[in-house]
């Protein structure tokens, strides 16, 4: 049979915190790829180059973990007083879907620089030298998104000292601001849905656990560490080479979906990968990181090890650091208790790669807690750019 060529689309490669993923104008894309559908999915999942049954993905742009497979798509805000929506796809490795439930908090600070590189901020709103106010639409969750990219020569200034646990090289800082993290929307409160700062978390056939279950950044379910038979020290070979203890944060993961009301039987759970997110904290300890490094207890509030995609992440998601910073604001949540209680409006926490500081604003009104806003520094940085090459028939 006679195949129709590829169809060259243009297509930017870019880090951003501890992620990667390939971004899109929408203007740029094939016009049946500028609505959501079938067809914008198979065009990403072609670019990534899902599903792939080796889990290596070897034929696409993909990096064969959640944190490098992810397509983005930015446009002129259909927001007043925004400068770009932002819409975020976590394409699956192993299965034929995209999941667009939630945000990549990593990739936002790439969003910003992107935006001011694409040409869709209004030039007079970016200094010849200094710092571009970015006011980001993320159009997954519905929320403002402040990226503060410092500009030199009226162009993203991608060359810095900053240094991000999890990336190898230093560059430029970018400070991003989440604002109105949580999901208070109009049931008011449901920052926690269940209610409750910890709850007993029922799970078929394994058992009882503490938990915290926070709508914050990205919905999120906290256990302890010890509760689960771990010392929060733990890297990713020990926990992704081992298919039980996978299956089993899985079944803790569906089982606070259910919980939160983000599901309504397990088994949607399969098709809602992303979210909700599951981590698990305990108090400072010495550990070496995945480099090497030493991190001593006394260097850090608490550890935290959080799953994406149904792995052990290498560092920590963004918006799960969002959920960390809001909780461990919150005196009471398991976030809060492993960081020593109490009232803080920052925390440094300890993942596989090193450590993060985030801060929150977290304050109590009516009874109900509220976030109004969670700050942390990341850094992107352009890795490739041009056109991404994808068969025409695969969309």
């Amino acid at each position: 049979m006679a195949h129709l060529p590829q169809v060259k689309i243009p297509a930017t490669y870019i880090r951003g915190g501890t992620s990667k993923g390939v971004f899109f104008r929408l203007q740029d894309l094939p016009e049946r790829c500028q609505v959501p559908g079938e067809a914008r999915d198979a065009l990403f999942m072609r670019v990534i180059g899902s599903p792939d049954p080796y889990s290596a993905h070897i034929d696409g742009m993909g990096g064969a973990t959640s944190s490098t497979s992810k397509c983005v798509i930015l446009s002129k805000s259909s927001q007043p007083e925004h400068d770009v929506d932002y819409l975020y796809g976590q394409v699956s490795i192993d299965k034929a879907f995209v999941d667009w439930s939630g945000n990549c908090g990593n990739l936002s600070t790439a969003a910003g620089a992107f935006a001011i590189h694409a040409g869709l901020v209004d030039p007079a709103r970016i200094p010849e030298n200094g710092t571009c106010v970015v006011r980001i639409w993320q159009a997954n969750i519905q929320k403002t998104i402040i990226a503060h990219v410092p500009v030199m020569d009226g162009q993203v200034q991608e060359t810095g000292d900053f240094e991000l646990d999890g990336v190898t090289f230093p560059a430029a800082e970018i400070v991003l601001e989440f604002l109105d993290p949580s999901d208070d929307g109009e049931e008011g409160g449901s920052m926690f849905p269940t209610g409750n700062l910890v709850d007993d978390l029922e799970v078929p056939g394994i058992g009882s656990f503490k938990a915290t279950m926070i709508t914050a950044g990205i919905p999120t379910v906290f256990v302890n560490a010890e509760d689960i038979g771990y010392r929060g020290t733990e890297l990713r070979e020990e926990i992704n080479g081992d298919p039980a203890q996978l299956a089993r944060f899985e079944q803790i993961r569906i089982a606070g979906a259910l919980r939160m009301g983000l599901i309504k039987t397990a088994e949607e759970a399969a098709t809602r990968q992303h979210t909700p997110k599951i981590a698990f904290v305990s108090p400072p300890k010495d550990y070496r990181t995945s480099s090497g490094k030493a991190v001593k207890a006394g260097e850090v509030d608490l550890l935290v090890r959080a799953l994406s995609m149904g792995k052990l992440h290498h560092a920590m998601m963004g918006t799960c650091a969002v959920a960390i910073g809001t909780a461990a604001a919150i005196p009471g949540t398991l976030v809060n208790l492993a960081a020593g209680g109490g009232e803080r409006e920052a925390v440094r926490f300890g993942h596989p790669s090193g450590a993060l500081r985030v801060g929150a604003q977290a304050k109590r009104v009516d009874g109900q807690w509220t976030v109004t806003k969670a700050v942390m520094s990341r850094s992107a940085r352009i890795l490739m750019e041009g056109w991404v090459r994808v068969p025409a028939e695969s969309f």
